[in-house]
């Protein structure tokens, strides 16, 4: 562990002199060519459709979404009670092989999607296609939490647990092992698809799950004039942070999860509650506040193209928000302590609902509500959402300040964890790779901080969203599987098999 430290250290100083001598202008310039005329052109590649240009993943996303529904009659309303009487304990046998309860897997998880996109991520879809955006991200997470309990069940279903009892889970291997063990003519492709996710998923750490955390959890830090707009000043905080990230992520799940059941439902808590605050304040608003999110839902704003436009702004948003058909989730998921699979992926159901349905619309509302959704003021992202609530509770710039750190921070040390997973899938289990993947990490924190946001948003977005590609792919050939898990696990229940312990 020392050894381990002292590499994240080294490499984190070294980046830093490499970092502060190159300049933050040259380091984000060259960051966003390649960003812009690459990734973004490559992952983000259109189709015409009804006069607009639709990109091909937000399409994949969505289809997967509504088949996975379907298929499964809706699960995410008819098991929605199920879910929360699981992660409260009712059908847990603490006996069962895992690392981690049902309540740790849905916070670690949680605090890999509940984060800045709750925040930043809300202000900029809105600022870009208007209230109506706020309608496609409530319906997109609510078709979401379908895919989730698909990957997640699929997660537990098809881990490993090596001889000291840590979990390897995720799309990596129900893509390799679950493609092949239904069809031995998949195998080749499983393996594809799997190296594919794994690659995918190491430079969405990097991304989404870091440097987007990172920049705007600075940014919210330099408006309060806590820290300026410098060079050596982004160098620091970047540094700070990657420090206290590095200390919580050498001891694994184990420890990311007894640091995440504690910060997400205080940070969750402390965020809602100013919410909840500003919304009662305003509750005659309310009204009128949703006739705005839903006329907007179904009309242009002016000059961006239509409401499709709309559409997908708030598509793209709920899904880099609560990554459903991701498959990020399931990593953490595969974690938990059970021997029945579809348990897992009922409890994941929870995610989109709480991230999306809940949080983002909260976030919403607020901008919508205070007037600051117009972008008039000039400013974007989590600036805008603190401003708002400023609006109406004198001092909430610190609370969002509060907030941004914490969601900053457990994003971040949850991606880690994906990101390891796939690391090690990669390059094989080893105290080396594990030393290498944590160091790079702990680096591109300090990226994020001194990059621009318009290039951490679009490297972020790339990242994690290309990774739905083979994921998705997948589902589709293993949902006779999950079935199978699912009746079997209802009918252990119904038959007292399962027994409940309230």
């Amino acid at each position: 562990m020392k050894k381990l430290l002292l590499s994240i250290f080294l490499g984190i100083t070294s980046f830093s002199s490499f970092a502060e001598s190159m300049g933050k202008n040259e380091l984000g310039e060259n960051f966003e060519y390649f960003v812009n005329n690459f990734v973004a052109s490559t992952v983000f590649y259109s189709i015409e459709l009804f006069g607009q240009q639709v990109p091909i993943i937000i399409l994949w996303l969505l289809t997967g979404a509504i088949i996975f529904s379907i298929y499964f009659k809706f699960i995410n309303i008819r098991l929605f009670p199920m879910a929360i009487n699981i992660v409260r304990g009712k059908y847990t046998d603490p006996n069962e092989k895992g690392e981690v309860s049902h309540f740790q897997a849905l916070t670690a998880a949680l605090s890999g999607t509940v984060g800045l996109g709750n925040i930043a991520g809300v202000a900029a879809a809105i600022s870009l296609g208007g209230p109506g955006a706020t309608f496609w991200m409530i319906l997109a997470g609510l078709l979401g939490m379908s895919s989730k309990f698909v990957e997640c069940t699929l997660g537990v279903k098809y881990r490993t647990i090596d001889e000291n009892g840590v979990v390897h889970g995720g799309p990596m291997y129900y893509l390799s092992q679950g493609l092949a063990n239904s069809n031995k003519d998949l195998a080749k492709l499983g393996k594809v698809l799997a190296i594919l996710f794994a690659v995918f998923c190491v430079f969405g750490s990097f991304g989404g799950g870091n440097m987007f955390q990172a920049n705007q959890a600075y940014k919210q830090l330099s408006s309060l004039g806590i820290f300026t707009h410098s060079t050596t000043t982004s160098l620091i905080f970047g540094v700070i942070m990657a420090l206290i990230v590095g200390i919580v992520i050498i001891g694994g799940i184990k420890s990311i999860a007894k640091v995440t059941d504690k910060i997400v439902p205080f940070m969750v808590g402390l965020y809602v509650a100013a919410s909840l605050f500003i919304l009662f304040a305003n509750f005659a608003k309310i009204p009128d506040a949703f006739a705005l999110i839903f006329a907007g839902a179904f009309t242009s704003k002016a000059g961006f193209g239509g409401a499709l436009g709309v559409m997908i702004i708030g598509i793209k948003r709920a899904a880099f928000s609560n990554e459903a058909g991701i498959g990020s989730a399931s990593i953490a998921h595969a974690a938990v302590k059970t021997d029945n699979p579809a348990s897992e992926g009922i409890v994941a159901l929870l995610e989109p609902f709480i991230d999306t349905v809940v949080v983002c619309t909260m976030t919403a509302l607020v901008l919508v509500i205070t007037g600051y959704y117009d972008n008039s003021g000039g400013v974007g992202g989590i600036e805008m959402t603190s401003t708002a609530f400023q609006s109406v509770i004198p001092g909430a710039n610190y609370i969002i300040m509060i907030a941004a750190i914490l969601f900053a921070f457990s994003t971040m040390i949850s991606w880690s964890y994906y990101g390891l997973q796939a690391w090690e899938f990669m390059f094989g289990v080893s105290k080396t790779n594990e030393f290498i993947y944590k160091g790079l990490f702990c680096i591109a924190v300090i990226v994020g901080s001194m990059a621009s946001l318009e290039s951490v948003i679009t490297f972020s977005d790339c990242m994690i969203l290309a990774m739905c590609f083979p994921n998705i792919l997948g589902l589709y050939f293993l949902l006779p599987v999950v079935k199978e898990e699912l009746y079997s696990y209802l009918k252990k229940i119904g038959s007292g098999e399962i027994k409940s312990h309230f």
